[in-house]
């Protein structure tokens, strides 16, 4: 298990459950170090005073505030740790909502909120057995790495974990961003959603959700190290350039779907694109003069059987 990152309390109504927070995930990238490519030496960052031009230790380095363009304000870590707020400390629980009521996208890390220790067994089940009946999640406030944070419980796994969260106001407004006004027919809708379907599946288990950039590099780096040429990169596929028939693309993207789930690749036509506002003269001309055929036709059909009768 990760090391403890942070111990404080949940604060729920009068019950206080004592916790130890630790991360739910992990990081797999690989990193690189900065070097001097002359002599592949590594390259260090030092903290340097501006006014005395010389490198400064760790135990003299402080926070402060800068207030105007010539003065700094000095803010000790002893005055940020006796904030006169009640999330100092605590993870204050503010309200219970449906979780389809939080937009994701405010939504950041996760953390697994452990009980510390057996005093905190009860109040802990008591808080996670209530959030679990209720179907709802908790919206609390806490203070954190020098700011008061928004944050959500919920429950995974018979654990309870804290997600971070961005304040409404932190949201930018994406409507700006939205495309322009264009059309779209029902049936390329109907076709969009045949695709959805056919890539619909339960969950995220499978060997395509891997990170191949990941392994890519790892490969690279192996090669490097055992004097190889590193592998090479696959052949790019020829950009598809403009997509002109839109009804085309879906179907195609139904059978690459279909095909890359072990299904037989053979699909059934989608719904025919229907012909909008602004067909060709041409054909505007040719759909009346069927309709006329038609009539005519019918015409000379009935006079015949009434010469028939008479």
């Amino acid at each position: 298990m990760p090391r403890t990152v942070w111990s404080g309390a949940i604060s729920f109504g009068l019950v206080t459950v004592p916790i130890q927070v630790v991360s739910a995930t992990e990081d797999h990238s690989i990193r690189f170090h900065q070097v001097h490519l002359e002599d592949m030496s590594r390259v260090r960052v030092r903290k340097v005073c501006e006014i005395e031009d010389r490198e400064v230790a760790q135990s003299e380095i402080g926070k402060g505030y800068q207030w105007g363009k010539d003065t700094i304000i000095p803010v000790l870590d002893e005055e940020l740790r006796e904030l006169p707020l009640p999330t100092a400390k605590a993870i204050e629980i503010e309200a219970f909502v449906p979780l389809d009521s939080i937009d994701p996208i405010q939504i950041g890390d996760g953390y697994y909120l452990q009980p510390s220790g057996q005093v905190a067994a009860k109040p802990y089940k008591l808080l996670r057995q209530a959030l679990e009946r209720s179907s709802k999640v908790a919206v609390a406030k806490y203070a954190w790495s020098g700011r008061e944070r928004l944050g959500l419980l919920r429950v995974r796994d018979n654990v309870i974990v804290l997600h971070s969260m961005r304040w409404p106001d932190e949201v930018r407004d994406p409507s700006s961003l939205a495309p322009e006004a264009v059309e779209l027919t029902e049936d390329e809708i109907a076709g969009a959603e045949q695709l959805i379907a056919r890539m619909t599946r339960d969950d995220l288990d499978g060997p395509e959700f891997v990170d191949r950039y990941n392994d890519a590099v790892a490969e690279v780096i192996k090669a490097k190290r055992e004097g190889v040429e590193p592998p090479e990169a696959p052949e790019e596929a020829k950009p598809a350039g403009k997509v002109v028939d839109l009804m085309a693309a879906l179907k195609e993207s139904v059978a690459k779907a279909r095909e890359s789930r072990g299904e037989d690749a053979t699909v059934h036509d989608l719904p025919k694109k229907k012909s909008t506002a602004k067909t060709t003269g041409k054909t505007a001309k040719k759909q009346p003069a069927k309709k006329v055929a038609k009539k005519t036709a019918a015409k000379k059909t009935t006079s015949a059987r009434k010469s028939r009768s008479a």
